[in-house]
């Protein structure tokens, strides 16, 4: 399956279950895609979590709602999952700028949230540079954390602040960004901050060393600042080349970025010239 045809599956999945306790992880099982994949696919092709897409469509409905029927605040925050009515108030007003009772009351214009219609359109010639390698296991020294799929995004940057201002960075300078989630079913994966790994020596306190299996890799160069080449690259992955993909699928629940050292470069990680890359394990289609 496409991921065209994958998103559009998940948006039909959420919006039959929009009133009932749905979760990424029921969505990812829904169009029979690892969590791992679904979660990063879905955020880089659509702007949204999974989370942020259904709590953003919850709180549009209960607008409307609001506004066409006479469901009390309590019933309406019962319905669209919140715990009590205070929770919903806090969430309806955040969503929308205004309370529940000011709407009502003042007939209040609302904020539109409509369900997602994603269209990817394929045009025959487009570049992008990849190529597909064998790698040998590499083992790295890393600084270790889990995260829940959820909220990775926000997080995985704080950790690698954390990481540096902690000290750890005179052990591991941070050549990879590297996410593990073997079985690509899990709530959380590990994250790993790592360097290669030099055996001869000492393993500082805090930190661990990891195995990464040989796999065949999909590289794919990111040449510019950094967080902006790495988004557009993602997005060009999961919009483009995955869905003409005919030979290849993913092998594995590893996702590994390269950083190139930011020191070699005028302007570091904010340089025109800046090189990082993005590695996913691939195998051949049975």
């Amino acid at each position: 399956m496409e991921w065209t045809e994958i998103i559009r599956d998940a948006v039909s999945f959420i919006e039959s279950h929009i009133t009932e306790e749905i979760t990424m992880y029921d969505v990812a099982e829904h169009v029979n895609v690892s969590p791992f994949y679904f979660h990063k696919g879905f955020s880089i092709l659509c702007g949204y979590s999974v989370t942020e897409y259904i709590r953003n469509r919850r709180l549009a409905l209960a607008g409307e709602e609001l506004l066409t029927s006479d469901a009390t605040v309590m019933e309406l925050a019962m319905k669209y999952g919140y715990d009590s009515p205070d929770s919903f108030t806090k969430a309806f007003t955040r969503f929308h700028g205004h309370s529940p009772s000011i709407v009502r009351k003042n007939k209040t214009m609302l904020k539109a949230f409509a369900p997602l219609k994603l269209t990817i359109s394929l045009k025959g010639g487009y570049m992008m540079d990849y190529r597909i390698t064998k790698k040998e296991a590499f083992t790295v020294l890393a600084s270790s954390k889990e995260f829940r799929y959820e909220n990775a995004k926000r997080d995985i940057p704080l950790y690698w602040q954390e990481h540096y201002a902690a000290g750890k960075g005179k052990y591991v300078c941070g050549m990879f960004g590297i996410n593990i989630d073997p079985q690509m079913g899990n709530e959380r994966f590990e994250y790993l901050i790592a360097d290669i790994y030099n055996p001869s020596v000492d393993i500082p306190e805090g930190l661990v060393v990891k195995t990464i299996p040989a796999f065949t890799w999909a590289v794919f160069p990111c040449r510019g600042v950094l967080s902006q080449t790495m988004q557009d690259v993602n997005t060009k992955v999961f919009s483009e080349w995955l869905p003409a993909l005919q030979d290849y699928e993913f092998a594995a629940g590893y996702c590994v970025e390269m950083y190139d050292a930011p020191d070699k470069y005028p302007k570091g990680t904010e340089d025109e010239n800046y090189y990082a890359e993005i590695w996913i394990p691939i195998k051949k289609k049975a």
